[in-house]
């Protein structure tokens, strides 16, 4: 038997972020499966030798904290020595891995609520890609079933598996963003930091405070919030609305629960989405090719502010493979961002003399930072940085527990491969709320252009049971309008 064969039956399988699935489906015996699979597919591979170090980090979600025993105690049966760094952000966790060229794991469910849960692996070199989940999935099942209960719970506790905390690759994580900007660049900048139960809200108040920001901690909760970076919750809107309306923030700053994903909101409290921040983000650093999925707004070509754009499928891996692409190609400043907001860093940047190594997984706490400091040096609000963007508003939301299967069938029949065939299938279907169909793009779900200029694309989650649709217009009114006829549409489909 192979791990592949252990996703299928367990039913906690890759996704775009790696291994997920309800937690109490990721049993003591199929984490502790999946980490010797993916540690023994490096050791195959020459990545990993013997006695090596392995980091390990989570978030907070109840089950985290049974993950990461299992994980540490496969570490240890093959050979290797668990470092936990803590419940820290996931890009501090790859960082960690990064400088030391040790690979890593980080136990979370990102923005998924928290009846579910995920492991992202990293390799010595970043994110695994999606070869790599091949090469994963092959892996014979090796695993001493006297370890485990008919349940696939240790039949003994281990939890001294998992060794006491090491504070490094927090202190590093902070040191990276104080030592590249300048010393008291957000003086006096009022900010509240929306806390929930982000692994990155000690993090975020920890860099803005030594920065010089006055940081105000907003929403804290001990139980976990599943804060979706893409689909903003009404209640979450309605925060930002009631903390801007008090008058006492320039900004707001928040990220989903493994501090991967960030959220800004402006002064008046409305947040902006991740697409329009990632590029205010590149633009901030320098960056010269920027690499983002098809789904996020065209502002980015429109504005003219980046020598290439290139567009790839949705998910990081996708996103990180074409970041290599222009690197291949000579090219220096290489960025990446996704629709959610995540930022990827691909090469070094330097400026004045101080240099913010690479780290090609997405991060929250560079995507604030750069936009608080853009504001200060334009003297600007943050509201402000976005309205220089060429006016294109883009909008999402998502229909939970929604078959996979059927999301797919349906987008299937309008896309064939006979262009005139497909483009009248699409119009059947959207024709009557937006118009003639000018073209229709399956590089990842289906992006349907109308002659209007405007978008509407569909796309099954690669992590939940869920059907997303993202629209594109030239005012935010539109946009919204788009997206609730698109939601009405889908909605249609479960029958």
């Amino acid at each position: 038997m192979q791990i592949g064969d252990l996703m299928s039956m367990s039913g906690v399988a890759f996704g775009t972020s790696g291994a997920r699935g309800l937690a109490q489906a990721m049993t003591d015996r199929v984490c502790y499966a999946y980490t010797a699979g993916f540690l023994g597919y490096l050791r195959a591979g020459g990545l990993l030798g013997a006695d090596a170090e392995v980091g390990l980090g989570g978030d907070l979600r109840p089950s985290t904290s049974r993950i990461l025993v299992a994980c540490a105690r496969a570490a240890l049966d093959l050979g290797c020595r668990p470092r936990y760094l803590g419940r820290i952000p996931s890009p501090a966790v790859a960082a960690w891995g990064l400088a030391r060229g040790a690979p890593s794991l980080m136990v979370t469910g990102s923005h998924i609520p928290d009846d579910r849960n995920g492991i992202k692996f990293n390799l010595p070199t970043g994110e695994i890609l999606k070869r790599d989940e091949e090469g994963i999935r092959g892996q014979p099942l090796h695993v001493d079933e006297t370890l485990f209960d008919p349940a696939g719970g240790f039949v003994v506790d281990q939890s001294g598996a998992l060794p006491n905390e090491d504070p490094l690759a927090y202190r590093d994580y902070l040191a990276r963003y104080l030592d590249f900007f300048p010393s008291g660049c957000l003086d006096g900048l009022r900010v509240g930091v929306y806390e929930h139960s982000s692994v990155a809200r000690g993090a975020y108040v920890d860099v803005l405070e030594g920065l010089g920001a006055r940081v105000t901690r907003l929403g804290f909760s001990e139980v976990f919030v599943p804060v979706d970076t893409e689909a903003i919750r009404p209640e979450d809107v309605a925060l930002a609305r009631e903390w801007a309306a008090t008058g006492s923030f320039d900004a707001l700053v928040s990220a989903d629960g493994d501090g991967d994903r960030p959220l800004i909101g402006d002064e008046t409290g409305d947040w902006l989405r991740g697409d329009i921040a990632g590029i205010l983000c590149a633009r901030q650093l320098g960056a010269r090719g920027v690499v983002t999925p098809v789904s996020s707004n065209t502002a980015v070509e429109r504005s003219g502010w980046f020598e290439t754009v290139l567009r790839t499928r949705i998910g990081s891996p996708f996103v990180i493979e074409g970041m290599q692409d222009l690197i291949d190609r000579g090219m220096d400043r290489v960025v990446g961002y996704e629709a959610n907001g995540g930022f990827l860093l691909a090469t070094d940047i330097e400026q004045d003399g101080r240099i913010l190594p690479a780290l090609p997984t997405r991060d929250a706490v560079l995507v604030a930072i750069a936009i608080l400091r853009a504001a200060v040096e334009q003297r600007k609000p943050v509201s402000a940085l976005s309205a220089a963007l060429p006016r294109r508003v883009t909008r999402s939301d998502r229909l939970k527990d929604f078959p996979t299967e059927i999301a797919r069938a349906r987008l299937a029949e309008m896309h064939r491969g006979d262009p005139a065939r497909d483009k009248a299938a699409a119009q059947a279907v959207f024709g009557a709320a937006f118009g003639p169909v000018a073209d229709l793009d399956a590089t990842d779900g289906l992006r349907i252009t109308f002659v209007s200029g405007e978008i509407a694309h569909l796309r099954p989650s690669g992590n939940a049971p869920e059907l997303r649709a993202y629209t594109e217009a030239d005012s935010p009114q539109r946009a919204e309008e788009m997206n609730r006829i698109c939601m009405d549409i889908l909605a249609k489909w479960r029958a």
